[in-house]
């Protein structure tokens, strides 16, 4: 599929667009838009999420992690076509155009088309989103940081947008959609397959760190029943004779803040944000030590365990353990991401509720464990190292196709939506919206951005 530009251009009046095609419209967005503010009375109609990955949809696809309102009165409607902006999140470009009837929160923006024959829906969600705009939201909004950002009604209604004849724009929706069909089924099975990659290499761990290197091994009852038998000459043993934990806090002294997540394990601070903490005082942090195994309270129950690879400190909230006699922590760590220990972390954690459970010392240590030779210990993390490192490219190179491939559909989308190339001319075949939920990548992750309040990140 070879991508032609149009016959002739003109200059737009938007500084990072340069030119449109010579027979598009450019308007301020006044001409286009008129703000609505119609509030409910009754709070019951659906609540509609607003988001910068998926655009506006029902808050009840979403997993939302944010607080939510006790009353819905007062919300504001929105209808089908309406063009709805999250006021302090739109230079993230959180907004998009309705496709069901709802309300969304008192902050944000509800803008309905003077004329619905002006825009077709999905291309001006699409391009109303794209990066361009993104950079004119922020230069068009207020705030006294850049986090707290806010694009009110005048600075929106007062910038320039194109507008493709109608015929046009359905053109440019039936060559987006039949392109983000594609996109999605890509992403859908490189997804399933790293999946599978991981599913493989957690076999690998599980079967080395439960049953040791020898398949020949012979086997006696372990005495803990959700333990089941282990090697003959391994012990089941308590934690709390394996670690004592270690409550040195930072104080004054200069330590490297560490971040630790799943994604990307232990690392420094730095390297993950360029911002500051948001916490401003780190004196009460706790000091992490070579060697030391960290875990994270109100994640033990999925496994959120790592070996100390980098001296720092973290999160007063996390548990640092030093170990009491000589043994290999990264054993530990890879033994304690195993399922039945995760479960068994699970059901020993107490709180107010599933994501918020903390596993407290005193608990941890008394639940029992395996205890191989230490010789054993450090051949099974070698053995893992090289049998999972080839497991790891390949997730790697994976995650990386779906990266290049989001750029690619990213670069794509904004070239059409701004004329940049013809796409009136391309044959391709009708895809109905349900084709795309079906293979919708992004339905389930929480993405929603709210008012005032910020995106919690359950990694940390």
């Amino acid at each position: 599929m070879k991508l032609l530009h149009y016959p002739e251009y003109k200059h737009s009046g938007l500084h990072w667009l340069g030119t449109i095609p010579t027979h598009w419209l450019e308007k301020r967005a006044k001409y286009y838009f008129k703000e609505i503010d119609e509030r409910s009375q009754t709070g019951k109609e659906e609540m509609l999420s607003v988001s910068h990955i998926t655009g506006v949809t029902p808050r009840s696809q979403k997993n939302v992690t944010m607080f939510k309102s006790e009353s819905n009165v007062g919300q504001k409607l929105c209808q089908p076509g309406d063009l709805v902006i999250n006021t302090m999140w739109a230079w993230m470009s959180a907004l998009g155009v309705a496709n069901h009837d709802g309300i969304v929160s008192p902050a944000y923006g509800v803008y309905r088309p003077r004329n619905k024959q002006n825009y077709d829906n999905y291309f001006l969600d699409h391009l109303l989103r794209i990066e361009g705009y993104r950079s004119e939201y922020i230069c068009r909004s207020t705030g006294i940081r850049s986090s707290r950002l806010r694009l009110y009604p005048d600075k929106f209604l007062g910038m320039p947008v194109v507008c493709p004849p109608q015929e046009e724009q359905q053109a440019i929706t039936r060559f987006l959609k039949a392109q983000d069909h594609l996109f999605r089924k890509f992403t859908r099975n490189k997804r399933r397959l790293i999946e599978l990659l991981k599913e493989q290499k957690q076999n690998v761990i599980n079967q080395a760190v439960t049953r040791g290197l020898n398949p020949h091994v012979k086997l006696k009852p372990s005495g803990v029943e959700w333990i089941g038998d282990i090697p003959e000459h391994w012990e089941a043993i308590r934690i709390k004779f394996l670690f004592k934990e270690r409550d040195e806090r930072k104080g004054n002294r200069p330590f490297e803040l560490l971040s630790f997540s799943r994604s990307k394990g232990l690392v420094p601070f730095s390297q993950i944000s360029s911002k500051p903490p948001s916490a401003t005082d780190l004196s009460t942090y706790k000091v992490c030590r070579l060697g030391y195994l960290l875990m994270n309270r109100m994640q033990a129950w999925s496994g959120m365990f790592t070996d100390v690879t980098m001296e720092g400190i973290v999160s007063p909230d996390y548990s640092v353990f030093e170990p009491i006699h000589p043994l290999s922590v990264a054993y530990f760590s890879h033994l304690f991401k195993t399922k039945r220990h995760v479960s068994e972390f699970a059901m020993a954690s107490r709180g107010i509720g599933h994501g918020f459970n903390r596993l407290y010392t005193p608990v941890f240590g008394a639940i029992y464990t395996l205890f191989p030779p230490i010789k054993e210990q450090k051949a099974i993390v070698e053995f893992i190292g090289y049998e999972t490192a080839l497991i790891d490219v390949a997730i790697s190179r994976a995650e990386r196709e779906i990266e290049l491939m989001r750029e690619y559909r990213t670069r794509l989308i904004s070239d059409v939506v701004t004329g940049q190339v013809d796409v009136r001319g391309i044959e391709v075949a009708e895809v109905a919206e349900d084709e795309l939920l079906v293979l919708d990548e992004d339905n389930g992750e929480s993405d929603d951005l709210i008012g005032d309040e910020e995106e919690m990140d359950d990694d940390d």
